[in-house]
């Protein structure tokens, strides 16, 4: 069975053989690109970027309104090497704007 799910932007297809397969595959799809607006600025302008530094690869979703620039990065399941949204800091704490974030220049720091 296969089964197409469109948020107006992008069309996510999924595809298995029990409705449960197709839901979680659904679910995965989702929860990495069914991203219409910026977190920050509720811009639509996404763009998907990946950023290779010393041979390791980072996921991320930026808006590219100029008075904005923010950015959501993507965590990786150690296994199976799926992607995640990361929305909480590295104490377990909830990030502001539900994980969009701004690199401040003043403070060195991501807002």
């Amino acid at each position: 069975m296969r089964v197409t799910q469109s948020n107006g932007t992008i069309t996510l297809e999924a595809e298995g053989t029990t409705h449960k397969e197709v839901f979680k595959e659904l679910s995965d799809l989702q929860e990495v690109f069914d991203h219409k607006n910026c977190g920050k600025c509720d811009g639509d302008n996404l763009r998907f970027i990946v950023r290779n530094v010393e041979d390791n690869d980072f996921f991320e979703l930026h808006c590219a309104n100029r008075n904005c620039r923010a950015r959501l990065s993507f965590g990786q399941h150690k296994k199976g090497g799926s992607l995640f949204p990361k929305r909480k800091d590295a104490e377990g704490g909830w990030l502001n704007n539900n994980g969009w974030l701004v690199y401040n220049k003043a403070t060195g720091k991501e807002e």
